[in-house]
């Protein structure tokens, strides 16, 4: 199929974008201490521009070193040093037929406090020790670092005026004085100089997402007084300053892009009449636009409401392409928009119907940076899954020095790395075909292997069978089609219902053996006299084997996967409690997963006991005994499903072992983990183990 407006050009101001395809602003932590781009940095963006992009946008990039580093690994426009690392970046883009603009930024309220005015003093230390501060930045933060923002040991971030500390940041937020605004403004022009001075195409002003420019625009975070507080129009007094002022020094033919929420969302968290609504959001796009803008990129909520512009895998594709159609019919300049688009299909729809003029593909193209060649000429697209493993691992190793991943594509700052074409035609068995062994066998295809895949159930799939199996989680299962089409592609021969055995995998003669066998539920005998009918596993759930309707269940165990069988259970009428051992729901879980799934829970009326240890099960009811005080409680139950994790299965790896063959173990058949953790393990044993067993 022909996606004929997706592939067409179209200009942003002067600039014209040879298609619609927009890589828009993400943060990934490739760039150096100084804020200058590392070549993993370029290596990254240029691979999307070899992909076929159309126009690439940078990560936020600070224009203020003390207040407005949200990262120790982010770009930087805040000194004259900048401009010629910058240069080279948008050569390399360039060189692709590709365009590329700037995201000028600042967190305000949303920053963590550890980077206010440590970034300065750490660029300076860094230069003084050649290299060694970094190092011991990184080892010490992850400790040091985090209790200092535990205990709230950090300065304050700022704000348009003192405010609560945005959710997920913490900390403290101070109100900006008069003369800093007015800096600050000084600070997003000159920012967008440099950027011309580099040879870049454009700019965005980052308006969104809770944001030091959207706090401005917030009756929230802007309760100041004076001409830069009140009304709307003293509320968008900052962001027009700026707009006229990068006007005025790059001229009325430098693009200039808002990246603007239209809807802080705080109806969609239960409390309506907060902040401000798509009705107001539209004046902004309209006001914006008479001012001199050239695009709007269309976006919504906040840290606050995360999950309305950060969507987990719950969320519908298209779901909130309502907010870039009202701006769309209110403004005649060019609309960019996110909106959760997943397919070419659905990329190709939208424009058709006018809801927008450029797509945003963001964690689209970290999954796979040929999305656009792919898309426009044909090929495999490895879909994004709405994970968050994104930004949960961005986030984690920001405090390492290390950079965001992906679930599904190992190659994430590794884009220069190229797979050996040494395979020869050897034969490599793959016992599995679960995320491990699916991404290991047409891996190693590629290397010129001929791989063959042992998979015992009548479907592939593993343990993302049982992550696609609850309510609204079916996009997970995108995953399993994609590797399974990436096989075929690459001459992968899958054996479904074939349990490997050391005879067929023998008769096979590997020249090595990969066991990606997954694991099993854990099932312990609990204390008392109950049928054994009684108690289940999560994988009984997910999988339909056993089903309840409208009874009594309690499920022990609350991590992600005890939370969605709770939600499973909920749907078909039961009436669930959530029994965990720790003080807290999810302990270790990203906040969005459970900000997604609790309100649900909640909502059907789920019971959720913390501190409370399973003691014993009888017929019709548990005992639990708090870990502290330890006093009983008698919970009444019809039946009981355990949700206490999972062990490997790896019986096959003896039975091999002693007929003289030694597999590689890779995936949940060697630790438990997750789609993540499977994928690299995958990627390292087919990149590097296996050429030490052939």
């Amino acid at each position: 199929m022909k996606y004929e407006m997706l592939g067409s050009p179209m200009k942003i101001g002067s600039c014209e974008i040879k298609n619609r395809i927009v890589l828009p602003p993400m943060l990934m932590g490739f760039a150096a201490l100084d804020g200058t781009p590392t070549e993993q940095l370029m290596d990254y963006y240029e691979e999307r521009a070899k992909g076929g992009t159309g126009l690439i946008m940078t990560e936020i990039t600070r224009i203020n070193d003390k207040t407005g580093s949200a990262a120790f690994a982010q770009l930087a426009v805040s000194h004259d040093y900048h401009i010629k690392p910058l240069s080279e970046l948008a050569q390399r883009i360039h060189k692709h037929g590709a365009k590329i603009f700037v995201q000028l930024h600042h967190p305000g309220r949303q920053n963590v406090g550890l980077l206010v005015g440590t970034v300065p003093l750490s660029i300076q230390l860094e230069k003084l020790t050649r290299g060694l501060y970094s190092k011991l930045l990184y080892k010490i933060t992850p400790t040091v670092g985090s209790y200092l923002i535990k205990n709230d040991i950090v300065p304050s971030s700022v704000a348009p005026s003192k405010c609560d500390p945005a959710y997920f940041a913490r900390g403290h937020a101070r109100a900006l004085k008069y003369k800093e605004i007015k800096q600050l403004e000084k600070q997003f022009i000159d920012g967008a100089v440099r950027v011309m001075k580099a040879g870049c195409d454009g700019v965005e002003l980052h308006c969104a997402h809770g944001y030091l420019l959207q706090q401005f625009l917030s009756p929230v975070t802007n309760q100041r007084t004076d001409e830069y507080g009140g009304s709307l129009e003293n509320r968008m007094r900052f962001i027009l300053n700026i707009i006229h002022g990068i006007k005025m020094e790059c001229g009325k033919n430098f693009p200039l892009v808002v990246r603007l929420t239209v809807d802080e969302c705080y109806a969609m968290i239960g409390q309506a009449g907060k902040g401000y609504t798509l009705e107001e959001g539209v004046r902004i796009a309209k006001i914006l636009e008479e001012n001199g803008v050239d695009a709007i990129d269309v976006s919504s909520a906040g840290y606050d409401t995360f999950n309305y512009w950060l969507e987990p895998v719950s969320f519908e594709p298209g779901w909130r392409k309502y907010m870039a159609k009202a701006v769309k019919e209110a403004v005649s300049i060019p609309v960019l928009a996110a909106n959760l688009i997943r397919s070419p299909e659905q990329a190709e729809q939208q424009l058709e119907d006018g809801i927008q003029d450029f797509v945003s593909l963001g964690r689209p193209q970290i999954a796979d940076p040929h999305w656009a060649d792919k898309a426009l000429n044909g090929g495999n697209i490895r879909r994004c899954i709405c994970c968050l493993n994104c930004i949960e691992s961005m986030q984690e190793n920001a405090y390492i020095g290390s950079h965001g991943e992906c679930s599904l594509n190992p190659f994430v700052g590794r884009e220069k790395e190229e797979l050996k074409k040494d395979g020869n035609g050897r034969k490599v068995a793959v016992i599995g075909a679960g995320p491990a062994g699916l991404t290991c066998a047409y891996l190693l295809a590629q290397r010129g292997f001929k791989v063959t895949v042992f998979e015992k159930n009548s479907e592939p799939g593993g343990q993302l069978l049982l992550a696609a199996a609850p309510p609204e989680k079916a996009k997970t299962a995108w995953a399993i089609e994609d590797m399974v089409n990436q096989c075929k592609i690459d001459g992968v021969e899958i054996k479904l219902s074939t349990p490997a055995t050391a005879q067929n995998i023998k008769e096979l003669a590997p020249a090595a053996v990969i066991c990606a066998t997954g694991a099993n539920p854990i099932k312990p005998r609990f204390k008392g006299d109950y049928r054994e009918e009684m108690v289940c596993t999560f994988e009984d759930i997910l999988t339909n084997k056993v089903s309840f309707e409208n009874k009594k269940i309690a499920v022990i165990g609350s991590g992600m996967t005890g939370l969605e069988t709770a939600h499973t259970l909920t749907e078909k009428g039961n009436k669930v409690t959530v029994v965990e051992m720790a003080k807290e729901i999810a302990p270790g879980t990203w906040m969005q997963h459970k900000d997604d799934v609790l309100p649900k829970l909640k909502k059907a009326g789920t019971v959720f006991m913390t501190g409370e240890k399973l003691l014993e099960i009888t017929n019709g009811s548990i005992f639990t005994e708090n870990v502290d005080t330890k006093a009983l409680t008698r919970v009444e139950c019809d039946a009981v499903v355990l949700s206490l994790g999972s062990r490997p299965e790896n019986a096959i790896v003896k039975e091999l072992s002693d007929a003289g063959m030694h597999p590689i173990s890779i995936g949940d058949s060697v630790e438990i983990g997750r789609i993540a953790d499977a994928v690299k393990g995958a990627y390292n044993a087919a990149t590097k183990l296996i050429d030490t067993v052939i």
